[in-house]
């Protein structure tokens, strides 16, 4: 039987909330969006490469943002001692690059792990919590974080939709 990607419900956000609630909602929305942008394809479109000369597929997307939950959220946040999932110093866009044979369900799969377990890793440290990384120079707030996090998901949901479009005209949000 072929996998293909689950469909996605987004969940509509507050137009009205608090801070904390307010940027996790947003991050939740652009988390689902991506999902959303691959719900129904098989494991050939998920891996495929549209838009050449770019190597950029959404399989890479979702392997690449599970590594920027973990990296930014446990690694960097909260200060778990955890190695990246699909990248090295030697294979530093192992996410994007290593997809011929990668597996998508396992893939979707360590993704709603780490989305689970980012969420949990700062569940109780204030927006205004700090920390340091290695070879910076300054500081960076959780509040950082959450804005990066947004950001980071809303330009690769713009890849997303050139991609989804690219391999089946599908378009919309």
């Amino acid at each position: 039987m072929t996998w293909n990607a689950p469909e996605v419900e987004r969940t509509p956000t507050p137009l009205v909330a608090d801070e904390r609630p307010m940027l996790q909602a947003w991050l939740d929305r652009h988390r689902e969006t991506l999902l959303w942008k691959c719900a129904g394809l098989d494991a050939e479109q998920l891996r495929s490469r549209p838009l050449a000369p770019s190597g950029l597929s959404l399989l890479g997307l979702v392997r690449h943002m599970s590594e920027v939950e973990r990296g930014w959220f446990r690694i960097a946040a909260a200060g778990a001692p955890l190695d990246y999932l699909y990248c090295s110093n030697g294979n530093p866009d192992g996410d994007f690059d290593d997809i011929a044979d990668a597996d998508p369900e396992d893939a979707f799969a360590v993704y709603h792990r780490e989305v689970r377990a980012a969420d949990a890793a700062v569940a109780a440290l204030p927006l205004d919590h700090t920390f340091s990384r290695p070879l910076r120079t300054t500081d960076f707030s959780l509040r950082w974080v959450y804005v990066h996090m947004i950001e980071e998901y809303a330009r690769h949901n713009g890849h997303a939709d050139l991609l989804r479009e690219r391999i089946d005209g599908r378009t919309g949000d």
